[in-house]
Order: C-alpha cells, then sequence, then structure tokens
C-alpha cells in the first residue's frame, strides 16, 4: 500500500489561506492520498528552522518530498523555508511579481494588514454580524430582526445555524434562523415571527435519509428521528416554500462553503467587507 503524500501548509498567520487554496489544488487530485500537516504562526527565523527540520525527517521518512504551500510575507523566513526538502509553491511569490508587473509599483509589504484586524472596519462588520447570528439562532428572538439581512428557514437539523454563522463570519452578512415546529408545519400561514419579514426570507431543505442519519446521532431511536417524522417534516416544510413563494435549496450535498455563495447569489446579498 502506497503511503499517503505529505502536505505541509506553512504560514506566518492563521494558515487559512494556503489551506484554502491548496486545498482547492489538491481536490483535482482524488486519485492521490494526501496526509496534511498546517504550521501558522511561522514568523521567526527560529520556527521556521524548525518547520524545515519537520519537512526533512518527512521527506527521509517517506522517501518522497512533500509538498509545501507557503504563505509567508517576510523575505528572509521565506528563503530559510525554502531550504526545506519539499515540492514548494509560495504563493506571495508566485502572484505578487505579476501584480507588480501589472500595477507597474513594487509591493510593499505591510505586515499589519496581513490576515489581522488592521482593518478595524471589516473585523468590526464581521464580529457584529456573527454577535447578531448568534443572537438570533434557532428563532430564541425576534428583537431587531428587522435589521436581518436573511432568514434561514428549515426543519431542525437541515443546516441553518452553521450556513448562518459562515455567512457572518466570511461575508458580515447578518444572517438570522428560524426553526419549523410541528405547530408551524400544520398551518397554512407562515410563522408569526418571520412574516412580517418574508422578502428576506430564504428555505433549506434536505433529503429525509440524511436527516435521518443526523438526527438519529442526537437522539437515538425517538419519534424526532424516525424517518416517517424526517419525511413528513420536510414535505411539509417545501410545500410551505412553495404557497408562500420562498426560494429555497437542498442541503444534503453542499458544502456549508456552496451553501452561503448559492444563498449570496438568490437573495442578491453583498458582502460587507
Amino acid at each position: 500500500m502506497t503511503d499517503p503524500r505529505q502536505v505541509f501548509y506553512i504560514s506566518d498567520r492563521t494558515g487559512l489561506t494556503a489551506e484554502n487554496i491548496g486545498e482547492a489544488l489538491l481536490n483535482q487530485f482524488g486519485n492521490v492520498e494526501f496526509k496534511r500537516h498546517t504550521y501558522p504562526f511561522i514568523d521567526t527565523s527560529e520556527k521556521a528552522r524548525a518547520v524545515v527540520d519537520k519537512v526533512n525527517q518527512s521527506a527521509e521518512k517517506f522517501g518522497v518530498r512533500p509538498i509545501a504551500f507557503v504563505s509567508v510575507v517576510n523575505d528572509e523566513i521565506r528563503e530559510i523555508i525554502k531550504k526545506a526538502n519539499a515540492f514548494h509553491i509560495n504563493f506571495f511569490e508566485t502572484f505578487l511579481g505579476l501584480l507588480e508587473k501589472e500595477l507597474n509599483t513594487e509591493a510593499v509589504a505591510a505586515q499589519q494588514g496581513h490576515h489581522s484586524i488592521g482593518n478595524t472596519q471589516r473585523y468590526d462588520a464581521r464580529m457584529e454580524a456573527v454577535n447578531f447570528s448568534l443572537n438570533h439562532d434557532d428563532g430564541v428572538s425576534d428583537k431587531n430582526l428587522q435589521e436581518a439581512d436573511v432568514i434561514l428557514m428549515g426543519v431542525s437539523r437541515s443546516g441553518k445555524t452553521p450556513t448562518c454563522l459562515y455567512l457572518a463570519l466570511q461575508y458580515g452578512i447578518r444572517a438570522a434562523n428560524y426553526p419549523l415546529i410541528p405547530d408551524d408545519l400544520e398551518s397554512t400561514d407562515l410563522p408569526r415571527m418571520v412574516k412580517p419579514y418574508k422578502d428576506k426570507l430564504f428555505g433549506l431543505t434536505i433529503q429525509p435519509e440524511r436527516l435521518q442519519a443526523i438526527r438519529q446521532e442526537r437522539r437515538p431511536n425517538s419519534t424526532y428521528a424516525k424517518i416517517d417524522t424526517c419525511r413528513s417534516e420536510i414535505a411539509d416544510a417545501q410545500n410551505m416554500f412553495k404557497r408562500h413563494g420562498v426560494p429555497f435549496t437542498n442541503t444534503t450535498d453542499k458544502s456549508v462553503e456552496e451553501l452561503a455563495v448559492h444563498i449570496l447569489q438568490a437573495c442578491k446579498l453583498k458582502r460587507r467587507f
């Protein structure tokens, strides 16, 4: 059996940039198995040399050089990391030269601006949106609900909360969510709390079998987790969406990232930062 190819994500900040772009690239190679290692906050020479040792040890152990996705601003630290026995993909070196040529100016590194809260306006918008989503999770309050950019509706465990938080954290969108309970589903009207905001509603649905598996983990062998319950609730929810013209999408095969983008496009929402 072939060992998985070792992959190192190396960054002077959180590592999210390296991971996101690296994963997008690696996902194109479904026939190759990868083992990931993430090393964030590599912002000193000492830390860089320690990571180089890790990469070299991996190359020696598995007999093939690892792949290193590097997102590091500092030239000195990048030079140290380059000495590692790896196939390097350095995002700054790859793209900065192209941008310098296009902009006809040299890049001036702004250490504070790279993955930091240096831009307080963006940071504040993100945190305000996250707080809003937390305060309006699962229909706990209708206070200031008119300030929501979007209100997600769906049966329990259909993906409302993670999608709201992702929209808030990544896009600064004030996303609330409302869980459809049996009383709501038995009515022909929209739930009282969200009815005044019909134009902000967006529905989430899910395949009954997937919903049952999720609920079974939460409440094993309960009526809540029975397949008949799941089928009935989902059918009633979809009928409600169609009856009142609420746009909706199926979450079964969508990642939270895909869901968020789909909702942004469907509701014509724009990133706040």
